[in-house]
């Protein structure tokens, strides 16, 4: 039996969940208006999500916490699936095919979570030294984050393995590792660069790179840009939005969502998006700093450079400042699998905030909503 106790509201993070309802809203009203099948579907999704999102909140994540390396191993299991059995699309393999019921799933977008996760676990279980881990503990740290990261280069999937790869030192960083370390890595990467193009990069990635650095955008880009600059100070009604009425903006619900936006509400709809966006990157990582405990400032700091990762890369794409590589506006893009992946993570972050303290969960099991 649950036990309810109306004190729940004392520690639940309201501003989180208050930040995230306008980029809902913005984005299931922009696809209804594009394409009003997909807004049904995202409908789904949002429902599917929020669903989750309780039954994930409900849960005792911190006593269930010896299930996070067999959740961890279990996607890097799925990874390695798709080199043998995985469904190619496009010219890349990353999906798997569920058995009779005639659908897909694309196991690199669990891996995010299960990353974040599996990181909080053992920074929590060994917690960094004063001065940050030192190198024997780093590359402990550094085979969780790189083994995903390779599988999921070898797709290929460049684009959400360096997203991955990111994140994953991106919360090493915030935690603390020694500066000398990092200033290794920094002149390896410098150095190895011109080897990876030349002999890591396969032909297409190379080619969206030469996109990126002439002078002339692809076509994808131009479109894009025109939407944009089209979209004025204050943007166009419907009937005028001739870039995303006409089709001209490819992949307007997802890629290039941003752009459509543009278009409809101007430069200071955009404004308007990427300031909500910017107060939920800031608050997350004001939890993650003025907070001890090691997996509330994990998973918080996960999800904050998880969101400014995923929003600079797309924002940067559409207008021309980065090359095309498919990542979507979080929470924000058209697609079931990365929304349901970011709710997951605020029910993730939400339980830990609010069921932070033992006296939460009484000697029989049952959780006391304090």
């Amino acid at each position: 039996m649950w036990r309810i106790d109306k004190r729940i509201l004392a520690q639940f993070d309201f501003i989180s969940m208050l930040l995230i309802i306008p980029i809902i809203i913005t984005s299931h009203s922009l696809i209804n208006e594009a394409v009003p099948a997909l807004a049904q579907k995202q409908t789904a999704y949002i429902g599917i999500a929020f669903l989750t999102f309780f039954v994930v909140f409900l849960l005792p994540i911190r006593r269930m916490s010896w299930l996070i390396p067999l959740i961890y191993w279990l996607n890097i299991g799925l990874l390695i699936a798709v080199e043998f059995f995985g469904h190619a699309r496009l010219g890349a393999q990353r999906w798997i095919e569920l058995p009779f019921i005639n659908a897909t799933i694309q196991p690199s977008e669990f891996v995010k979570p299960a990353l974040i996760l599996m990181l909080a676990y053992l920074i929590h279980r060994k917690p960094p030294q004063i001065n940050g881990y030192r190198i024997k503990d780093f590359l402990y740290l550094s085979i969780y984050i790189l083994l995903p990261f390779i599988l999921i280069a070898k797709e290929p999937d460049l684009g959400t393995a360096l997203v991955l790869l990111l994140i994953g030192y991106g919360i090493l960083f915030m935690v603390g590792v020694y500066w000398k370390i990092w200033a290794v890595i920094v002149g390896a990467i410098l150095l190895a660069s011109p080897l990876v193009y030349k002999f890591a990069l396969h032909d297409y990635q190379k080619v969206r790179i030469k996109d990126f650095l002439s002078e002339k955008p692809s076509y994808h880009v131009q479109q894009s840009i025109i939407a944009i600059g089209s979209g004025g100070m204050s943007g166009k009604s419907k009937d005028e939005a001739t870039q995303t009425q006409m089709k001209f903006l490819p992949i307007a619900t997802s890629d290039f969502i941003f752009a459509f936006l543009v278009e409809r509400s101007g430069f200071l709809g955009a404004l308007a998006i990427i300031l909500v966006y910017i107060m939920l990157i800031l608050h997350l990582l004001s939890l993650s700093i003025f907070n001890k405990d090691y997996y509330i400032k994990v998973v918080t700091v996960g999800i904050s450079f998880m969101i400014f990762i995923y929003m600079g890369v797309n924002i940067a794409m559409t207008i021309g400042y980065a090359p095309v590589v498919g990542v979507p506006l979080p929470m924000f893009s058209y697609g079931g699998s990365s929304f349901i992946n970011f709710i997951i993570l605020f029910a993730i972050m939400q339980n830990l905030i609010t069921f932070r303290y033992k006296d939460m969960y009484d000697a029989r099991g049952t959780k006391s909503f304090v």
